[in-house]
């Protein structure tokens, strides 16, 4: 029997990379999306899959998505939005928004989910973190702060729902090759490429494999692990 994975934010940079690797695999695959509906339908039909619209911040919204999508048997909580700056500079609302996306919108993909793999007693939860979930990071604390929250609740329910054969993980992304880092100079680029023991940004495809094995049954051992691919960037 196929098993059916949603990924959010789906659509696009490493989501994509991550439905495609996974569809590779023989995963039926679900293609969130909230504004990129025109990426979305045009992967979903690549991959002979389902594109659907939700907002992550809005529970209502994604439990129409599951509904909608079916039985999932893995999520991927991929969808997250970045915010650079100072932290005196950050307001209440762009706060409130960053942990909307990020954290809300983790919990609202997983309360729908859940029941589902309750009662087959099986399943799989990736969520997709950031290397600044682990470390902090200067500039980006609201970001830093929203993925920190994300790493306990894996390492939570990792804890909560083993017993019901459910795994999570968490795959920390360092430096990857995204539109996120468009905003940075060639200068700054290569001074990240110093730093980084391998001396190279990663690309989405690295966090791609990482997923598609965590997902698999060659994880079978694997919960509650925060899993960092970053050239060797913190160790």
């Amino acid at each position: 029997m196929k098993r059916t994975a949603l990924v959010t934010g789906g659509a696009r940079g490493i989501g994509a990379v991550i439905s495609r690797r996974l569809a590779e695999d023989g995963w039926d695959i679900r293609i969130h999306h909230n504004q990129s509906e025109q990426e979305a339908h045009a992967l979903a039909e690549e991959l002979n899959g389902i594109a659907i619209q939700a907002d992550v911040r809005d529970f209502a919204s994604v439990r129409a998505m599951f509904q909608a999508a079916g039985p999932i048997d893995l999520l991927v909580n991929n969808a997250g939005v970045a915010q650079y700056g100072l932290f005196t500079d950050i307001g209440p609302e762009a706060w409130r928004d960053l942990f909307a996306v990020n954290v809300d919108g983790v919990y609202h993909c997983t309360q729908c989910v859940l029941p589902h793999m309750l009662r087959e007693k099986r399943g799989a939860i990736v969520n997709i973190a950031s290397i600044w979930g682990i470390t902090g990071a200067s500039c980006e604390a609201a970001y830093a702060a929203t993925k920190a929250a994300v790493i306990g609740l894996t390492k939570s329910l990792a804890k909560e729902l083993g017993p019901s054969g459910i795994r999570v993980n968490c795959v920390a992304p360092g430096a990857i090759d995204t539109e996120m880092l468009q905003s940075l100079s060639a200068a700054e680029l290569a001074l990240l490429r110093d730093e980084t023991p391998l001396g190279t940004i990663g690309t989405p495809d690295d966090v791609a494999h990482l997923v598609a094995f965590l997902a698999s049954d060659k994880a079978r051992f694997l919960t509650g692990q925060v899993i960092s691919p970053n050239g060797g960037l913190v160790i």
